[in-house]
């Protein structure tokens, strides 16, 4: 029986043993500069089984410059980015909330509620391909854009009553952007990210996560399950006090480096969520052998695989080697569906 790509990715989410792990592959910018022709090289031998939808906004968003490229690039919100080096995304160097009365002013970027949700459920019914909400929810990040993460770390334990009334106006604005994005198209699914660890541990405590951010992903994933999307989420870093939490949920896919909290410690939750990737991107992709990117995809499979419930993804930024990101799609493919590769 040939599968769709959506039916490939569904089955997968639902340990239905899909006939091959369904892909996709991230990019950066650097990867076009630095190996041109590569990427769609990759693509066009291991097709993406999941991609972003286009949101079609009859008012385009307010931003400056371009995220990716040297000097200042301002977002929809009106924070600034500062970058020194092209193909990878800058940082915020002023914030806009120097003290919390300043939060009246921020502009929230309303333009991105006026999708065409006709157009979207045409290009949702025209491809076969499972299609994710094209912008993310990132109410932590959002934050320390806004007000800068030394000055949002000390307010997160100080937890001033204008921080929390704008917490909950920003969640509101969220809600609202999934909500529609939910009840008016055909996508998949939506997907929200933050990124929560440091190489070692949480960037916060996980009892402080739970009060303050858990409900707000509970939200989300709410919003997703009622009308029948699936939630999807990217966090960075050491994150293990959270799977169980996100697992409780009722996350459907989480995008994590696995590596770097070490594929075994991730075994008690093999079977109970997705595990969207990813191969190693600070050590592996860059400086690996094909033989050590064939063990990683092995160690990934044989631990976390329960007749599904992984995602062959990986991102190819700064420092990839393309030889090592096609090989791990090569990998992913010899170990589902041995039949491929006869």
């Amino acid at each position: 029986m040939n599968l769709t790509p959506r039916e490939i990715v569904l089955r997968t989410l639902a340990f239905d043993h899909p006939p091959r792990a369904p892909r996709q592959l991230w990019v950066l910018p650097w990867a076009e500069l630095h190996h041109p022709g590569a990427f769609d090289r990759i693509q066009a031998e291991f097709p993406p089984d999941i991609v972003y939808a286009d949101g079609h906004q009859r008012e385009p968003r307010q931003v400056q410059g371009s995220p990716y490229e040297r000097g200042v690039y301002i977002d929809e919100w009106g924070c600034r980015f500062t970058n020194i080096q092209p193909g990878v995304h800058g940082e915020v160097c002023d914030p806009l909330i120097r003290d919390w009365d300043d939060a009246g002013a921020i502009r929230f970027p309303r333009e991105m509620l006026t999708i065409d949700p006709e157009a979207v459920n045409r290009d949702c019914e025209a491809s076969d391909r499972f299609q994710l909400v094209p912008y993310c929810p990132r109410p932590f990040e959002r934050l320390q854009f806004l007000r800068g993460s030394q000055a949002l770390y000390l307010d997160l334990m100080m937890r001033p009553p204008a921080m929390l009334a704008f917490l909950r106006k920003l969640h509101g604005f969220y809600c609202e952007f999934l909500e529609l994005w939910c009840s008016r198209t055909q996508v998949d699914a939506i997907m929200f990210m933050d990124d929560w660890g440091s190489q070692r541990n949480l960037l916060i405590a996980p009892e402080l996560w739970c009060e303050l951010f858990k409900p707000l992903y509970r939200d989300y994933i709410e919003i997703a399950h009622a009308h029948g999307k699936k939630a999807f989420m990217h966090s960075d870093g050491y994150i293990v006090a959270i799977y169980p939490h996100l697992i409780e949920l009722g996350l459907d896919a989480l995008n994590s480096q696995i590596f770097c909290m070490g594929v075994e410690n991730l075994r008690p939750f093999a079977g109970k969520i997705t595990f969207w990737g990813e191969i190693d991107r600070q050590q592996l992709l860059p400086h690996g052998s094909l033989e050590q990117i064939d063990a990683a995809v092995e160690s990934v499979y044989h631990t976390l695989w329960r007749g599904g419930g992984c995602i062959a993804q990986c991102e190819f930024g700064p420092g990839g080697k393309p030889e090592n990101v096609r090989r791990v799609f090569e990998a992913w493919d010899r170990l589902t569906s041995p039949a491929m590769t006869k």
